[in-house]
């Protein structure tokens, strides 16, 4: 017998009817219990170099359970520079009121406006070669797909909010040497949980589109047989500053499958994402931006059992070109770019 995954929505539905935004505390640390304790603060900025900056504080990552920061840079020429820094517990002073984290001298605060309205999120990652200073003025309200919460039976539960669906991003960013003047577009959300999802789902996909005046988030969770299949598919809609949709009720379509030997898996050549009536998405792979192996550094015949035996874990960012269409206020809206977002899979 399957294990019962329930999704938090408020309904009717696999939906909300009424959009709740976040609330500050959704944002700061959160108390657990349980033997599995996972958090962490995601940032990431889209600029107008070709550059892609993510900043990752981690409480608890999610395979080592120990504090991190993690630096990627994705420069316009392809390559990818990445540093990875694990901390005591001892380095890690987080907020339990409102987004204030610090692990080691890496900080991450939010800061609300005295006439109400939309907050600014301060980023300062340092690492290596690696360094970001970089505002994030909230252009889109703070969401989370209804209570924000999937539970997985007796396995815990794991969350998901958004405090930056869209930002404008200002600031700096040094790589060794060279230092860039920072502008563009940026994200964050935050994950707590404890579930063990490694022993829950087979993988997930996740990505944005960034339109002129549209605004989509989606994830799309799978579980492994013991939890029955079931698929988590949050998804936001935003026209100009505002949520229009959050739903779960939408289909997902997988393209030709194509092997990729750094990740030593398969990946679809696209993928299309469709609510009848309501809204369509199609994202086809022009590039593979980054591809790894989650089993490279195993003995040879350690990984041969565990892809026979398991399957082949991996991931992928890829660069995409997207048609997105929305019927909104009696009108069909079509827009069209590109765009990253990204696949993990467990098994």
């Amino acid at each position: 017998m399957s294990k019962k995954v329930v999704q938090g929505w408020t309904g009717p539905g696999n939906k909300d009817g009424e959009i709740q935004l976040i609330e500050p505390v959704e944002n700061a640390r959160h108390t657990v219990e349980g033997r599995i304790y996972l958090e962490w603060w995601y940032f990431d900025a889209i600029l107008e170099t070709g550059h892609v900056v993510i900043g990752f504080i981690q409480a608890s990552e999610l395979m080592t359970r120990e504090p991190g920061v993690e630096v990627h840079v994705y420069t316009p020429s392809g390559e990818k520079l990445s540093v990875i820094t694990r901390y005591d517990t001892s380095d890690v002073k987080i907020s339990d009121e409102i987004c204030d984290v610090w692990v080691g001298k890496n900080h991450a605060e939010v800061r609300y406006p005295d006439d109400g309205g939309l907050p600014v999120y301060e980023l300062f990652v340092s690492e290596g070669d690696l360094e970001a200073k970089l505002t994030f003025s909230v252009e889109v309200p703070g969401w989370r797909p209804g209570e924000g919460k999937t539970t997985y039976g007796d396995s815990g539960y794991f969350a998901w909010v958004v405090p930056i669906p869209r930002a404008r991003v200002e600031g700096i960013v040094k790589i060794g040497d060279e230092t860039i003047q920072a502008k563009g577009i940026g994200y964050h959300d935050h994950n707590w949980g404890t579930a063990d999802m490694r022993k829950i789902l087979t993988h997930w996909y996740w990505g944005r589109i960034y339109a002129e005046d549209f605004t989509l988030i989606y994830a799309f969770v799978r579980t492994n047989r013991r939890y029955g299949h079931d698929c988590s598919k949050p998804l936001m809609i935003a026209y100009r500053d505002k949520v229009i949709k959050s739903t779960g009720e939408w289909d997902l379509k997988e393209g030709e499958l194509i092997f990729n030997t750094t990740a030593n898996r398969h990946y679809p050549e696209y993928i299309t994402i469709e609510k009848d009536g309501e809204f369509s998405l199609r994202l086809d792979v022009r590039e593979v931006i980054d591809a790894h192996d989650f089993l490279e550094n195993f003995p040879r015949p350690v990984k041969w059992l565990i892809n026979r035996l398991i399957g082949r874990p991996g991931y992928f960012r890829f660069r995409s070109k997207y048609t997105l269409s929305v019927s909104h206020e009696g009108k069909e809206h079509t827009r069209t770019g590109e765009t990253l977002h990204e696949m993990v899979a467990l098994k």
